[in-house]
């Protein structure tokens, strides 16, 4: 069975040490292609020379709006040239938050409209970030697919209902879920995903954070998806290698990963 984990962050200082054991790992659990995501300018960076280093990788670039607040002047200047970057298949991640009173909304307003924009012009997706925010960020996604047609891109790390996920669904987007997904406490993302059709799911670990069951507790790594992707594919009653089958293809369309070189 072949993986892609659609959402990780590589650059993180827990992976320093032993990057190279992380991806030997990815591999061996039969991943073919990790995505590693930027959330300002210097991780976004950072994710584009770990791609260009390490074949198994792409690179996802954008501020995240906890850090809306604190981009400089040209930080957003840079993101739009990094898009261009052959390694780099989509934008973000961005989107909305009202859990962390990081940054004014109105920042991250502008910045997901920003992103959005992006992603149109350079022709890639885009990763949403969603917490407490929901309603909101239906709403940007309902007035872009109004303007300019159903919106290409994943709810990463899903952790809304299935209103919701129907909602973006009905935009254009993808729905991807992580580890939480498998927790004790977590039957109303599991309704969620229940609803969602096969060729719109991804799966996802946002390494180095929501370790599953039975990784939980743990620092999360992509090898991990396998945990994921099982438990979602009993959600779903199907069989895990149908399941792996599907969201590799799925991801695999939405990113264009066809394209690079492994």
């Amino acid at each position: 069975m072949t993986w892609i984990d659609t959402h990780a962050h590589l650059d993180d200082p827990r992976f320093v040490a032993d990057l190279p054991a992380v991806l030997a790992r990815a591999t061996a659990a039969g991943l073919d292609r990790v995505l590693t995501i930027g959330v300002d300018l210097a991780t976004s960076l950072a994710a584009v020379r770990l791609a260009e280093a390490h074949p198994v990788l792409a690179a996802v670039v954008g501020i995240q709006p906890n850090h809306a607040g604190e981009a400089a002047d040209g930080d957003f200047a840079q993101i739009v040239r990094l898009a261009g970057h052959p390694r780099v298949v989509a934008v973000g991640e961005t989107g909305l938050d009202r859990y962390w009173d990081r940054a004014p909304f109105a920042a991250q307003l502008d910045f997901f409209a920003r992103h959005l924009a992006l992603a149109r012009a350079c022709g890639k997706p885009v990763v949403i970030h969603c917490r407490d925010a929901e309603a909101d960020v239906v709403a940007v996604l309902r007035a872009e697919a109004a303007a300019h047609g159903p919106v290409a891109g994943v709810m990463h790390s899903f952790s809304g209902d299935a209103a919701t996920a129907a909602a973006c669904l009905a935009c254009g987007m993808h729905v991807s879920f992580a580890g939480m997904l498998t927790y004790k406490t977590a039957d109303a993302i599991r309704a969620a995903a229940a609803a969602v059709p096969l060729d719109r799911l991804l799966v996802e670990t946002d390494s180095p954070y929501l370790a599953p069951v039975p990784q939980r507790g743990k620092r999360n790594e992509p090898a991990h998806v396998v945990h994921t992707g099982e438990c979602l594919a009993g959600v779903l009653g199907v069989s895990v290698a149908e399941l792996a089958a599907a969201t590799t293809a799925n991801a695999r369309r939405l990113f264009g990963l066809a394209a690079l070189s492994v």
